[in-house]
């Protein structure tokens, strides 16, 4: 991987930050052209105090100062404050960071491991009851909407057999520490990330099945059979390190989805992280908590997109520039 290579990447992925970076002002605009207006809709706020409010958080300024302000403040790590909570943008989310990343990043190990495992079993019977049972039972978990799974399996494990929690991620009545604390999380955490775990288990299915089917076709695995190596030795050793590749691939572009959550699983389940966060702001309209939010999102996607690259064409050397 030479210097030149690296750089091109690196600056694409600035630039696409830099275009984010100047939709995600102009967009929010758009969809909430008075945040003001709507949040306040219904109170009996005076008018004077709203222009105040206005005022206050620079929006009766002309939008190109606006911009300019926003870069600046961006530029610091500064979000600005709520509208509904006048508190700083990042105080208010950064505590919202680590449940998310606990909730998507168990979910998305589970999901990987398991999915991978399934479709290189499937992709070695394929034709088999086997094949065809793990690749249904994966596809339909994967067509259902996260949401509407989550529901499900809310309603069958904490409803009518409560053996889980409603939602949350803790119990606010207790006062357990250490182990114990933990232990409560992880009852919590159980069906959110059991959600999210069957959701995506398709998708790392269907790409180790095809990528295993793609790699059983190559030569260099027949002439191994036929040095007398044995089929879990050809496999283990020649199939499944090849497989591999696109796998890396499609776990590193995840990974960049892991800060943005799954905002209808942590609504379902009133998981306090980044989606629902998101849920509430957009219920405000809040509108700097969602430009935070969305820009964090987007960084997270473009960064391990940019790893991704990386990675992928040090894995792989027949993708390697000259």
């Amino acid at each position: 991987m030479n210097a030149a290579y690296v750089t091109k990447k690196v600056v694409g992925a600035f630039s696409t930050l830099l275009f984010v970076l100047v939709i995600n002002f102009f967009l929010f605009r758009v969809v909430a052209d008075d945040p003001f207006g709507s949040l306040l809709r219904g109170s009996r706020v005076p008018t004077d105090k709203v222009e105040q409010l206005r005022s206050d958080f620079g929006l009766d300024e002309p939008t190109w100062k606006q911009f300019v302000l926003y870069l600046r403040q961006t530029a610091q790590l500064d979000f600005g404050l709520s509208f509904q909570t006048r508190q700083p943008v990042w105080d208010d989310i950064q505590g919202k960071i680590w449940p998310t990343v606990l909730l998507v990043g168990v979910s998305a190990i589970l999901s990987m491991v398991i999915g991978v495992v399934a479709g290189f079993i499937a992709a070695w019977r394929r034709g088999s009851a086997t094949d065809y049972s793990i690749t249904s039972s994966t596809m339909v978990f994967y067509s259902m909407p996260d949401f509407w799974l989550g529901m499900l399996l809310l309603y069958a494990f904490a409803v009518v057999l409560p053996c889980f929690p409603v939602g949350g991620m803790s119990d606010l009545r207790s006062d357990a520490t250490g182990i114990a604390a933990w232990a409560d999380i992880a009852k919590h955490l159980f069906l959110p990330a059991l959600t999210l775990t069957l959701a995506y288990l398709g998708e790392y299915a269907i790409v180790a099945r095809s990528a295993l089917l793609d790699v059983m076709g190559e030569d260099y695995l027949t002439v191994a059979r036929a040095k007398g190596l044995r089929d879990v030795m050809v496999r283990r050793r020649h199939a499944v390190p090849n497989a591999l590749l696109p796998i890396v691939t499609l776990a590193a572009i995840n990974l960049g989805f892991v800060l943005s959550g799954a905002i209808a699983v942590e609504t379902v389940f009133s998981w306090p992280g980044l989606g629902r966060a998101t849920t509430d702001a957009i219920r405000g309209p809040d509108l700097p908590v969602l430009q935070a939010l969305f820009l964090l999102f987007s960084a997270a996607v473009i960064f391990f997109n940019l790893v991704a690259d990386l990675l992928y064409v040090w894995l792989d050397p027949r993708v390697r520039p000259s």
